[in-house]
């Protein structure tokens, strides 16, 4: 490929690690970003004399490229981008990029929820056991800079759906599907089915030397199964029934089988609470088995593992109330999952930018479990009137603050008071990071104040 260009669309920490990469092959490369860039990446653009431009795209030299690199965030029916495919040009993901220049073990998690705390999970029982192991895709440094860097035995990929959509060869050893759930069908043309097909990309190339883990409790899953031919192994993981190999929980008790090997667990020993959290346990077992992990290595890897922020994260108990911080919960599977990890009566905070949900999957467990709603955001009807007559009090607001004043108001101990959005956050914050950190110093600062 020396002699031609290859173009990157998006100058963040994707294009730039696939620039860094490309340099180190000899490739001609050429990054085009039509936002400002980032202090730090512009100046690694200059440091590497990697040609760039910020602001705009020069169509001419995008057209001109044998391929193009774009960042997962540009969707493909952006005019630039549906242009390019109208030249046949090749459009491929960092992810596709990297993958070509190894031959380490590539494990790919999706699924609509869970996708970190899985990925983290694995990558640090592999680590605690002394592997060599990179952590990448839609966490930690981009692959493509990894790989340029130095082989490491195994990288741990975390594959969203907008990644897996520019993937073709790309091949993974072991493939975890964790669950599928509607989702960013704005990407999609509101169809279902063509996000069903962008997360089973994960499995394809895959041979009968791989293995395909997936949770079988997950209904498009199974209902998609029987539609396509697969090779790999599958290792199914349930919450409600037995199988013979993969995992699944029997008497608060989590069984990971294979042939050979069976690996049981108290669901309370787990650094990591709820149901949905067992099965994100049991998908990071079995890959743990799959890279000659011993139990005990498993065991000492599951103790000291803590989550990624924003994950149910405990911030802290006052006056007997818990407040667990879930704002990366931005869709009602999310939020389900999370109203199932508590058996103590919960004060939810919810609301933001609604993406078209459906509160009906939610509505039982609300009824069950929910003392107290309040809504937050700069457009609080949908949720108000969907839950009006369902929870004993409701209450709306645009202040986090107030929102919390309220939230203690109403809490005796024992209560939770649990933020979990169910939505986006562009109204109110930055992002879901920063509603998180926003929630977790407001609680604290409220219960430090002389």
């Amino acid at each position: 490929m020396e002699g031609t260009e290859l173009v990157i669309l998006g100058g963040g920490e994707s294009g730039v690690g696939a620039a860094l990469l490309a340099k180190s092959l000899g490739m001609r490369v050429f990054v085009s970003d039509s936002n400002p860039l980032q202090e730090k990446y512009r100046n690694i653009l200059k440091r590497e004399a990697i040609p760039f431009e910020e602001g705009c795209h020069t169509e001419d030299r995008v057209f001109s490229a044998t391929e193009v690199i774009k960042s997962p965030g540009i969707p493909d029916d952006a005019p630039l981008v549906a242009e390019v495919y109208r030249r046949n040009i090749s459009v491929i993901s960092e992810i596709e990029f990297a993958s070509r220049y190894t031959d380490s073990t590539l494990i790919g998690i999706t699924g609509s929820n869970g996708k970190t705390t899985t990925t983290l999970l694995i990558y640090h029982l592999l680590a605690q056991a002394g592997l060599s192991v990179g952590l990448a895709g839609n966490i930690g440094d981009s692959f493509a800079r990894q790989i340029m860097e130095g082989k490491k035995e195994v990288y741990v990929l975390e594959l969203s759906s907008f990644q897996l959509d520019n993937m073709y060869q790309f091949r993974a050893d072991v493939a975890v599907l964790l669950n599928i759930t509607p989702d960013h069908l704005d990407r999609y043309r509101y169809d279902f089915q063509k996000y069903v097909d962008s997360k089973f990309r994960i499995t394809q190339n895959q041979t009968e030397a791989d293995e395909f883990i997936y949770f079988s409790d997950s209904h498009p899953i199974p209902v998609e199964l029987v539609k396509r031919p697969f090779h790999a192994k599958q290792l199914p993981i349930s919450l409600s029934r037995q199988v013979s190999e993969g995992g699944f929980l029997i008497d608060e008790t989590l069984i990971v089988k294979r042939a050979d090997v069976e690996f049981r667990i108290q669901r309370n020993e787990l650094p990591i609470q709820g149901p949905h959290n067992a099965v994100n346990a049991m998908a990071a077992i079995l890959v743990a088995q799959r890279m000659g992990l011993t139990d005990e290595q498993i065991i000492n890897g599951l103790r000291t593992f803590k989550n990624a922020p924003h994950r149910l994260e405990l911030v802290g108990v006052y006056d007997g109330v818990s407040y667990i911080n879930d704002s990366k919960a931005t869709n009602v599977d999310s939020v389900y999952y999370a109203l199932g990890s508590f058996d103590r009566p919960i004060i939810l905070i919810a609301g933001g930018v609604d993406k078209g949900n459906d509160y009906s999957q939610i509505k039982e467990l609300v009824q069950k479990k929910v003392k107290g709603l309040i809504v937050i955001g700069k457009d609080t009807t949908k949720l108000m009137t969907y839950f009006s007559d369902i929870v004993p009090q409701i209450y709306s607001t645009d202040s986090l603050e107030e929102a919390l004043v309220m939230a203690k108001s109403w809490s005796v101990p024992y209560d939770v008071v649990l933020l979990s959005p169910a939505c986006a956050s562009f109204d109110m914050f930055k992002n879901y990071v920063d509603r998180g950190d926003q929630f977790r110093s407001q609680v604290q600062n409220m219960f430090t104040k002389n």
